[in-house]
């Protein structure tokens, strides 16, 4: 029996051609977007592999496949705990199928495999447009998105990281003073905050804004990076409650560190609220289920992923979108804080 050859892609192309999955696309479709000398280059590499166009795909990227792209560059055993992003999904997928749309979810394992996914659904047209989340600094998929204006994107993240593509805006700033304030306002002078990936862009921006509103309160602040898991929540806490003095309140940034944080709190015969407040940037059922109930700044992370998707569909259709502020965040005071320990 005679093997079956393998069918020449757009991949193999552009490996042999040097050049991204993208331009290939635009060379072999005649579309601008590459130089003559890079088109005639992708075409003579394309005759010498034997690459014949896929009838089905270029019926496809004339037409709209009703699909939103999205890349989760999460950790899966985290993605199954973490209530903020199944929230988001939830609101964004339901506001997509009352418009007969569908959410296309892959997970990638870092930054190069993202891109790599992007460049694949823009050069084969799989999807009509692109969400973009957790965005670091200096982030690639920004420059590949603004280079590629053909594709609707829209990223949920702070104005200042997006390089004026379409956002889905929150004030993290606003929201960290928020916290601070409330904590101040109970007479606690020595916080700390178990953060977020450091190289996370929100990270970024609520580290400038904490260290700029202790600074200005005269608040003594410490802050250690985790990654969001209960363990490196849990780890952080230990760390914090070791030092001397030690905090006499802790804002987690999001909700499962934040219980993993009560959990060795008690632990360690530490009370909450007497001896420690906690603070869980999330709001979510965990919160109100933990003892004592976890005081919370939340938001209505399912009108979120509904704004997400109306905005994504205006871009669909080619309307002009302007940055959306998300909904507004809100302090839900619960039993984990209280007036700060006297000396």
């Amino acid at each position: 029996m005679v093997a079956q050859k393998a069918k020449v892609t757009i991949f193999d192309v552009a490996k042999a051609s040097g050049v991204s999955s993208s331009a290939v696309s635009y060379a072999l479709n005649g579309k601008p977007g590459v130089s003559d000398a890079t088109r005639e280059k992708v075409l003579q590499e394309a005759r010498k592999l034997g690459w014949r166009p896929n009838g089905a795909a270029q019926s496809l990227a004339q037409s709209r496949t009703r699909r939103i792209g999205l890349v989760l560059g999460y950790d899966p055993q985290l993605l199954s705990v973490e209530p903020y992003i199944m929230r988001l999904i939830s609101g964004l997928g339901s506001a997509l199928e009352e418009r007969d749309y569908s959410l296309l979810i892959r997970m990638s394992m870092d930054d190069d495999d993202d891109v790599s996914i992007l460049e694949d659904w823009i050069a084969t047209g799989n999807v009509d447009a692109l969400l973009l989340l957790n965005l670091e600094i200096g982030d690639p998929r920004i420059d590949l998105m603004k280079a590629n204006p053909q594709m609707p994107c829209l990223a949920i993240a702070d104005a200042s990281l997006t390089g004026g593509l379409p956002t889905l805006t929150s004030d993290d700033a606003g929201a960290s003073g928020t916290m601070i304030r409330f904590l101040a306002s109970l007479g606690h002078r020595n916080i700390a905050r178990v953060a977020g990936p450091e190289e996370l862009g929100h990270s970024y921006i609520r580290d400038a804004a904490f260290s700029e509103i202790t600074t200005e309160l005269g608040i003594r602040y410490r802050c250690l990076h985790a990654d969001y898991t209960p363990e490196s929540g849990a780890d952080a806490t230990k760390r914090l409650l070791s030092v001397t003095p030690r905090p006499t309140a802790i804002i987690y940034d999001n909700d499962v560190m934040a219980l993993a944080g009560e959990s060795v709190a008690s632990m360690k015969n530490v009370s909450v609220p007497d001896e420690l407040s906690i603070i869980s940037w999330d709001d979510s059922f965990m919160n109100v289920a933990a003892h004592p109930a976890i005081t919370a700044l939340g938001r209505n992370v399912l009108e979120s992923g509904r704004l997400a998707a109306q905005l994504m569909l205006k871009l669909i259709d080619g309307e002009e979108v302007e940055d959306v502020q998300e909904p507004p965040y809100e302090l839900v005071e619960r039993d984990s804080t209280g007036p700060a320990p006297k000396e």
